[in-house]
């Protein structure tokens, strides 16, 4: 086994320092409207669709084989064990409790980078979980008008091929847009039907940072959040809701020009989304080395 390196106390204090302060501006606005009781459409998203503390997305974890010099509190951390420098991240432990995340986190990933991303979607995920909505009696999903009404939604949905492939988007369905998806994913079909174009698979890559915990480092897990808030945002602009009171403007894919537009959005976080899959890849390879159970 490689010897871990030693990381003098300053160094990585002013790594956890710097680390906490990216952390606080991305959750500056959920903490000031939480206690208010104000929502945002889309930034909500990120802290109630992915429960996060703040305070989990601001503990600052190396990764694994690492060892902390002068670790004070952190001695006493779970998964973290004391060597004759510092404390490191105890891999046998960490697998003996988290090993089936690990190898599920494995197997989804490896088979979502192994494919070509699909761009021919157009967001129209958003716009099937308000399709006739009104009719089912249920009210749609976020407190927001719909931009082009209830008829206007309801015509582009009629009007579009629908074709979506990740299974947690599919669920939030109505039950008369389930019949106009092309496929019908399950969560047992999921590794089979992921694919890097789709925009919740790739904001699906911060829910995995935080499922390995500790085992990620810090920098990953907040590149995750950020690309997260990122798609989630063009998510929404693409979504049939009117998302201008947040001085946004509609990526309007009914029209030739929001889909050209969409799909560059695609492209560009499908390709950031590839980088950060394949970082979380190496973390949960390089923690399966330890125990001998790699499977890439």
């Amino acid at each position: 086994m490689v010897p871990a390196d030693v990381v003098p106390a300053d160094v990585w204090h002013g790594a956890e320092r710097r680390h906490a302060e990216r952390a606080d501006a991305f959750t500056a606005g959920w903490r000031r409207r939480k206690p208010l009781g104000e929502k945002h459409a889309i930034e909500d998203f990120l802290f109630t669709y992915y429960p996060t503390r703040p305070a989990q997305l601001r503990r600052w974890h190396p990764g694994a084989g690492v060892v902390l010099a002068d670790p004070g509190e952190r001695a006493t951390w779970r998964w973290y064990r004391p060597t004759p420098d510092g404390v490191t991240l105890d891999v046998p432990a960490y697998l003996a409790e988290r090993g089936d995340t690990v190898r599920y986190v494995v197997d989804l990933l490896d088979a979502t980078a192994s494919r070509p991303g699909r761009f021919g979607c157009f967001g129209l995920h958003e716009w099937a979980m308000v399709y006739r909505d009104r009719a089912s009696g249920r009210d749609h999903r976020h407190p927001l008008p719909l931009r082009l009404g209830h008829e206007g939604t309801d015509a582009v949905v009629a009007s579009h091929p629908v074709q979506c492939t990740h299974f947690d988007a599919f669920r939030f369905f109505t039950p008369d847009a389930v019949p106009l998806n092309r496929l019908a994913p399950t969560r047992e079909t999921q590794r089979a039907l992921e694919q890097p174009g789709c925009l919740h698979a790739t904001m699906d890559l911060y829910k995995w940072a935080l499922k390995l915990g500790p085992a990620v480092p810090g920098d990953l897990l907040l590149d995750t959040f950020e690309l997260a808030r990122d798609v989630r945002a063009v998510d929404m602009q693409a979504s049939p809701y009117d998302v201008s009171s947040y001085g946004l403007a509609p990526v309007a894919i009914e029209t030739p020009e929001g889909k050209a537009e969409y799909v560059r959005h695609q492209r560009v976080f499908a390709e950031r989304g590839q980088a950060l899959r394949e970082r979380l890849l190496a973390v949960c390879t390089a923690l399966q080395a330890v125990s001998g159970t790699a499977s890439r």
